[in-house]
């Protein structure tokens, strides 16, 4: 009997990861150039990708946006004068699909200047779920090289929103940078009980 619960328990937990995620959404492919929204707690701004920057980045992006990725999303590590980080997804099934299916590397092409955005990485084609707006200019991150990559590949800018961009709460500066790992396995209960003035991605979607 509990052999078939088990078994049953799985098959549940798989159907349910299946509508989460499909991988046929990796093969889709952006427009050359895309507009998106994304509501925030502090406001709305609105980005400009174009695929001529980094097609692998660039269409990833496009992937999350297009499924309905960015809900609920803390923009959990702020630091002033540098960047503002998001993408861990409070799902951690969710979060865990999409930062396994990382994107083949590319050169940097377009500079990280301010309110530029660019996918974070550890390494070798890591670049998945998680981005960052630059708040300010930060041309070293074109050339910085680790663990076998060069460089940040910049994937879009923000061209409308700016000032809302910079009112997301930095006082909890690189902490919860280094706290990856407790926001990905306890989700946003976390961040609302330890962190409670962090600032959310409400949602993002294409535009015209």
């Amino acid at each position: 009997m509990k052999k078939l619960f088990l078994l049953f328990s799985i098959v549940l937990l798989s159907a349910c990861g299946s509508q989460k995620f499909k991988e046929k959404w990796l093969d889709t492919e952006a427009p050359n150039t895309f507009k998106a929204r994304f509501e925030t707690t502090k406001g709305n701004f609105d980005i400009v990708a174009r695929r001529l920057w980094s097609p692998n980045g660039v269409d990833r992006l496009y992937q999350l946006i297009t499924n309905n990725y960015y809900q609920d999303i803390a923009i959990y590590r702020v630091v002033p004068e540098f960047v503002a980080q998001f993408g861990i997804h409070n799902d951690t099934l969710i979060n865990n699909r999409w930062r396994d299916n990382g994107v083949a590397d590319e050169p940097v092409l377009a500079k990280n200047e301010a309110m530029s955005i660019s996918f974070a990485r550890g390494g070798v084609n890591t670049r998945s779920n998680q981005i960052f707006i630059n708040l300010k200019d930060n041309y070293r991150l074109d050339k910085l090289a680790y663990s076998g990559v060069t460089g940040f590949p910049v994937v879009a800018k923000v061209i409308a929103g700016k000032e809302n961009v910079l009112k997301f709460y930095d006082g909890y500066g690189d902490k919860l940078g280094r706290n990856q790992d407790s926001i990905a396995k306890f989700g946003n209960t976390f961040l609302r009980e330890k962190y409670p003035k962090v600032d959310y991605i409400i949602k993002a979607y294409i535009i015209k």
